[in-house]
């Protein structure tokens, strides 16, 4: 099992077109999550993240970093045989109106063999959207949320003699995998979260968009 943190000098990225052995996946993902209530009492709920994003990243391991910053172990992923358990840093940015932003922070590295193994930049966004379509008997809200991901990896040199788009393609379906899981169940357990604790029913699962 590999541990991986990203490196505080982005080291491994530069080195993607000097070195074979590194590879870069990147993706796009959006979707959205309904909140019944309006969107003043949604956004002093999100405000107050040491408290929600602990309990909602579980059964993923959190560690404090400061007040805005958390280091979040994403879980065991693997492709080919090869192995990592993945830790990420996150900040959560003070809100800019009704918009937040979530940003990649780095972690102390303990290993620095570790540091040229594996390297991650998490840019996401959340708006909250009134909905025209609010029922008259309740105030509804959709949060909106864009996440861009870009990975990159230094594979064992026996992975690279595969052919390289077999390595690509397995690796884009990966982290497809890797973001659904995550953000789906971070989705879920917002919602329901959210409204267990101002005492609201919670909405019906919805089907991911992607």
């Amino acid at each position: 099992m590999l541990l991986l943190s990203r490196p505080p000098d982005q080291a491994l990225r530069h080195r993607e077109k000097e070195d074979s052995q590194v590879r870069c996946y990147r993706s796009h993902f959006s979707d959205r999550m309904e909140m019944r209530a309006d969107p003043d009492t949604i956004a002093t709920y999100l405000d107050q993240h040491e408290g929600w994003f602990c309990r909602c990243a579980a059964p993923m391991e959190v560690e404090s970093l400061d007040p805005q910053a958390y280091a979040l172990t994403l879980g065991r992923f693997g492709n080919f045989g090869f192995e990592v358990e993945p830790t990420i840093g996150l900040r959560l940015l003070p809100r800019q109106d009704r918009s937040y932003a979530i940003e990649t922070v780095a972690l102390p590295v303990h290993d620095p063999a570790l540091a040229k193994l594996y390297d991650v930049d998490f840019q996401a966004n959340l708006s909250l959207v009134d909905d025209p379509d609010s029922p008259s008997d309740h105030a509804q809200t959709w949060v909106s949320w864009t996440l861009d991901l870009t990975v990159w990896i230094s594979l064992p040199r026996v992975i690279t003699m595969l052919p390289s788009g077999l390595v690509q393609s397995s690796g884009d379906h990966l982290l497809r995998q890797i973001v659904r899981q995550i953000s789906r169940r971070l989705t879920w357990k917002v919602q329901e979260d959210f409204h267990a604790t101002h005492s609201l029913a919670c909405p019906p699962r919805r089907r991911a968009a992607f």
